[in-house]
Formats: structure tokens, C-alpha cells, sequence
């Protein structure tokens, strides 16, 4: 009985890392003018939360639409530089507590007791570094005014609907909108 469910445990657990890879899998490609270069398959949570293309604040439509000022600019630069050592440190702990979970589950024999203790450690891994890139993304926020916040917030629903609809942007999972529903 017990081995029933820690094969159930590593199949769940399996599937998840699987969806997660293909989910993943969409944000390969580096983002211009900021990428982590080799040995990262996939953006940094820093970068996914910065949206297409990474440091938003340099492209240079998002310069003229929120009137960013070269002040504000470099001073997103600056908390950028500081927090990227640590982002990709944490990111790495991350790795090396997924990558020890591997064999645990692969075990012809898995250890419930080892697995769920691995496991702990890859969540905390990931809460240290979603906690390290909630207080990166606050640092670039307070650089924002109220008004330029508030355009960012409406141009990241407004490519989330257009995701969820299969517009420009969406990618290849895209459904179409459902019959009737409003284009």
C-alpha cells in the first residue's frame, strides 16, 4: 500500500515537473538587451515578471509611452545590477534542489520520507527566490510614478487578454475565441 503511494507521489510529481517544462518552454529564447546568456533554459522569474523583453525600461516605445525619465531609467539599471547576482544565485539553489530530486524519484526503490524532504527543500528554494524577485520588481515599482504604474498594469492585462483570446503574442497553446464572444 505504501509503495502504491509513493508511485503515485513521483507520477503527480513527474507531471508536474512535465507541464512545467512545456509551459516553460515558451520563454526559452533570451530577452533582447538584458539575457542571462548560456546555461539558463529558461528567463529568470525577474524576467518573466518584467514581461516580454526583460528590462522594459529601455525599449524605447516604452520610454516615449510612459515618459520615462533618464533618471528613472538608470536608477532601474542600478536595483537591476543589484539584485541580478542574487536572483541568479537563488535561481541556481533552485536547480541544484530540483536537480537532487531527480535520482530520489528515478529509484527503482523510492523513499517516501527522503522524497518529501527534497521537496521541502526545492519549495523553499523557489520561495527564496520568488520572495527575492517580489522585492526586486517592488524596487523597480517605486522608481514609477502612480501614472506610469497604472500604464504598466493596463498594457500587462491588455496582453494577458490578448494571450487568452490568441491575438498578437499569444502563443502556439492559444484557443480560439469562443463562439460569439467579442473580438
Amino acid at each position: 500500500m505504501k509503495a502504491r503511494a509513493c508511485v503515485r507521489l513521483a507520477v503527480t510529481f513527474l507531471g508536474v515537473l512535465t507541464v512545467g517544462a512545456f509551459a516553460g518552454a515558451q520563454d526559452t529564447a533570451p530577452p533582447p538587451g538584458g539575457g542571462f546568456g548560456p546555461g539558463f533554459g529558461h528567463r529568470l522569474p525577474m524576467e518573466r515578471g518584467l514581461g516580454p523583453g526583460g528590462r522594459f525600461w529601455n525599449n524605447p516605445a516604452v520610454i516615449a509611452k510612459l515618459q520615462l525619465t533618464d533618471d528613472q531609467r538608470k536608477a532601474m539599471d542600478d536595483i537591476f545590477q543589484q539584485h541580478r547576482a542574487t536572483l541568479i544565485d537563488l535561481h541556481a539553489n533552485l536547480d541544484k534542489a530540483e536537480l537532487a530530486l531527480e535520482p530520489l524519484m528515478k529509484a527503482d526503490q523510492p523513499d517516501e520520507s527522503k522524497i518529501t524532504a527534497q521537496i521541502d527543500q526545492v519549495a523553499q528554494a523557489r520561495a527564496e527566490l520568488e520572495k527575492a524577485n517580489a522585492r526586486f520588481l517592488l524596487a523597480i515599482r517605486a522608481k514609477l510614478t502612480p501614472d506610469q504604474w497604472k500604464q504598466v498594469q493596463a498594457f500587462r492585462a491588455e496582453r494577458q487578454e490578448m494571450r487568452h483570446w490568441g491575438g498578437p503574442g499569444a502563443g502556439p497553446q492559444a484557443a480560439p475565441p469562443p463562439a460569439g464572444a467579442p473580438q
